[in-house]
């Protein structure tokens, strides 16, 4: 018979299959109708009865994903959207390690019922697995006077309170929770680690490929009035709450940037940049990919590109350190980086608690192997998940045999980490600077990275 859970809010009836039962589309915070799409989260309604947890729920409100992907959301869909999923191995068991998953996707997209993020398979190996829906582009991070700023963070505080106060009836201990995401996702990863309300929500996170896309409120203001201009509306949260989300999407998006959010610095929720005030009390890994940048120049044409428009006074240090490489390919070292190698190794460097750094080296043989390590390929590893769009697009097809490898040793790390906080090598220690080398063989390696670091120290 399909499991029964009490939450808080009321009984779902999941679903087992695998010796893995799944409980999907769960609220934990009310719809998102009107101005509620730009207020704080509110609590669920509670329902009478059981609820089906056979399905996710309707995706949060966004527009085109990148690359131009279609969006999952369409306007008139159920604006239930704030939802968690849940995985477990058994539901009646006492005390198993949770992990809770945040999604990336530049701060403007994304969703938890994406393929390339189901549990199942991480639950497999004794874990129960949390995914969650948080709101993005001007819903969860557009700057408004009237409204606090980081509204996807406060989504994802609101679902980690859910876990606290529900994740036992799933099997799961809520003294041992292992918060882990990646790209925009990893971004909220530390930032909560550096957040004063998050404490007591999580044990340890996992950044993997954490962002660097913080904002002054000055900049986030600039592009709030740019778009509330563009809609032709007062820029007060009851003035956007009358107007469609597919209309914000349209006009929210600027050639001039890849993303126009990121997380605010609001001397609040955001104070600071995280790596200069994570909680010593959370252990924490942060890594990244060799290539992260890769993935997004692949197919393009760089031969005219100037590495100095994006290195600044930069530019001297990397082109005395990697003399031998072409300005396509110190264009996107640089940019890797920048957004996400520098980021990943500050927060190793500066935790004041117990640290570890990885870098995935393994080169995708997909499209001939002009991907290399690219952004993204670590997320079909860690989840074990290889027919999702993200995983079919990064591995390709068949997947080779060293990624079903390195994909079983990455959940061995993972499942360590989040049951007993050591993921299987040494911590990141200042002068030997020792990480994990995701490759095929695994490898421990000093300081990846470390001629850029030198760079960016200076």
């Amino acid at each position: 018979m399909d499991p029964l859970v009490k939450t808080t809010s009321g009984a779902v009836r999941g679903r087992t299959a695998g010796g893995v039962s799944s409980f999907k589309g769960i609220p934990y915070a009310a719809p998102l109708d009107g101005i509620r799409r730009f207020q704080p989260p509110q609590p669920p309604k509670p329902w009478d009865g059981e609820r089906d947890a056979a399905r996710y729920s309707a995706d949060p409100p966004q527009g085109t994903r990148q690359a131009n992907r279609p969006s999952p959301w369409s306007p008139g869909d159920d604006t239930e959207s704030l939802t968690v999923n849940v995985w477990t191995p058994d539901p009646g068991a006492r005390g198993l390690p949770v992990m809770v998953w945040i999604y990336g996707g530049a701060f403007l997209a994304g969703t938890a019922s994406q393929a390339d993020y189901d549990g199942a398979t991480l639950a497999g190996g004794g874990l129960v697995i949390v995914t969650l829906n948080y709101r993005v582009g001007y819903e969860g991070f557009g700057w408004l006077p009237d409204q606090p700023h980081n509204r996807a963070f406060l989504d994802q505080l609101a679902a980690l309170r859910w876990v606290r106060d529900n994740i036992a009836n799933f099997g799961g201990d809520p003294a041992n929770v292992t918060l882990f995401g990646e790209s925009a996702g990893a971004t909220a990863v530390v930032a909560l680690t550096a957040a004063d309300a998050a404490r007591d929500l999580f044990r340890r996170g996992i950044g993997q490929s954490v962002a660097d896309g913080f904002q002054s409120e000055e900049t986030a203001r600039g592009t709030a009035e740019r778009i509330a201009g563009a809609l032709g509306v007062p820029l007060t949260a009851e003035a956007f709450g009358e107007v469609g989300s597919e209309a914000i999407h349209a006009v929210q998006s600027s050639p001039e940037s890849f993303t126009p959010f990121g997380p605010i610095l609001d001397g609040d929720l955001v104070p600071d940049l995280p790596w200069r005030r994570l909680r010593k009390e959370v252990d924490l890994i942060t890594g990244f990919n060799h290539d992260e940048f890769r993935l997004f120049t692949a197919g393009e044409d760089l031969g005219a590109i100037d590495p100095a428009t994006v290195a600044g006074p930069r530019i001297g240090g990397y082109r005395a350190a990697y003399p031998d490489l072409s300005d396509a390919d110190l264009y996107v070292l640089i940019m890797s980086d920048t957004a996400f190698r520098m980021p990943g190794t500050w927060c190793a460097q500066e935790h004041p608690g117990r640290s570890w750094l990885y870098e995935l080296t393994w080169p995708s043989p997909a499209f001939g192997g002009i991907l290399r390590a690219c952004h993204g390929l670590d997320v079909p590893l860690v989840f074990g998940n290889f027919d999702g769009p993200l995983g079919s697009n990064v591995l390709g097809t068949p997947v080779p045999p060293e990624a079903l490898t390195l994909a079983e040793q990455m959940r061995e790390s993972w499942t360590a980490f989040a049951t007993t906080g050591d993921p299987g090598w040494a911590e990141y220690e200042p002068g030997e600077r020792l990480a994990r080398r995701w490759d095929a063989p695994v490898s421990l390696e000093a300081d990846p990275a470390g001629t850029s670091r030198r760079i960016w120290a200076d």
